[in-house]
């Protein structure tokens, strides 16, 4: 736990370093720091003289853990996680008495996380109280299944980087040269050492080109014109076939739920946009 703890740590101790930083910046004009609220539990920790609020403790801990219950640490884990708040706010201190709080790139990524906070607090607000209800479930659902493959497709495949090098292998194989032992012995793809075996797949997985290549074939057929996609040329062989059966609606809930979630937030966010005066300056 200790190791994927400190894992976790790396990328959001930088997020956390650059709001503790923003907070210094905040208080730098100040000449002791503000009194705590009234009734406000005491600090987790002073660096110099300067608090380190239980609340920052609490915040930095749950995007730590991302959401997960903080009892499920030990002692000695969540000392490690004060220490890492400790260094962060040490350091952040010197970087305010460096002046760092001018420095342009320190100022525009300061923006960037702000923002990002601030849309992600409004978001949640925003999401409060419209739980989807069962009906807005079962017809995203029905919509999903009715636009999902329902055909899974089992193939091979020799992938070489020209169209001349692929038409001379097809003109192999129509020899009578086995398709497996010309991809192994041909074949650019990591599926060479399976003889080109793609497994069983969905064409919604494969580049549209390739897609509609096996989508055209019949079983045991091989591709007499070389398929060009942005891996190289391939040479196609359709094994089988097989229906694929939609999963019960209780198995994608969750899934389900987030889709429903994130199209009632596209649709807040578009309505932002509609009210909005945008003007775009990027050249």
């Amino acid at each position: 736990m200790t190791q994927s703890l400190r894992a976790v740590a790396n990328p959001v101790a930088a997020v956390a370093a650059l709001l503790v930083l923003t907070a210094c910046n905040k208080s730098a004009q100040q000449a002791v720091p503000a009194a705590p609220a009234a009734n406000a539990p005491p600090p987790v920790a002073t660096v110099n003289g300067a608090p380190i609020p239980r609340a920052d403790y609490d915040a930095f801990l749950k995007n730590l853990l991302q959401g997960k219950p903080g009892t499920e640490l030990t002692a000695d884990q969540k000392n490690q996680v004060l220490d890492e708040l400790i260094t962060m706010k040490l350091v952040s201190a010197q970087a305010d008495k460096d002046g760092l709080e001018n420095d342009p790139d320190v100022k525009a990524n300061l923006e960037v996380v702000r923002m990002r906070i601030l849309s992600d607090a409004e978001s949640q607000k925003y999401l409060k109280g419209k739980e989807p209800t069962d009906a807005q479930l079962h017809t995203e659902y029905n919509t999903a299944i009715a636009t999902m493959d329902k055909t899974e497709y089992h193939a091979e495949h020799i992938l070489v980087p020209s169209k001349e090098q692929a038409e001379a292998l097809i003109k192999k194989i129509d020899g009578g040269a086995k398709f497996e032992d010309v991809a192994k012995a041909n074949s650019t793809d990591n599926s060479k050492t399976n003889g080109g075996d793609l497994g069983w797949f969905t064409l919604a997985r494969m580049v549209k080109p390739f897609a509609e290549a096996v989508k055209d074939l019949k079983k045991g057929e091989i591709t007499q014109q070389p398929v060009q996609t942005q891996f190289g040329w391939h040479i196609i062989k359709l094994l089988d076939t097989r229906d694929v059966a939609p999963p019960p609606f209780d198995q994608v809930k969750a899934q389900v739920t987030k889709a429903v979630i994130q199209k009632e937030l596209i649709a807040y966010v578009d309505e932002l946009k509609k009210n909005a005066k945008i003007e775009k300056h990027l050249n």
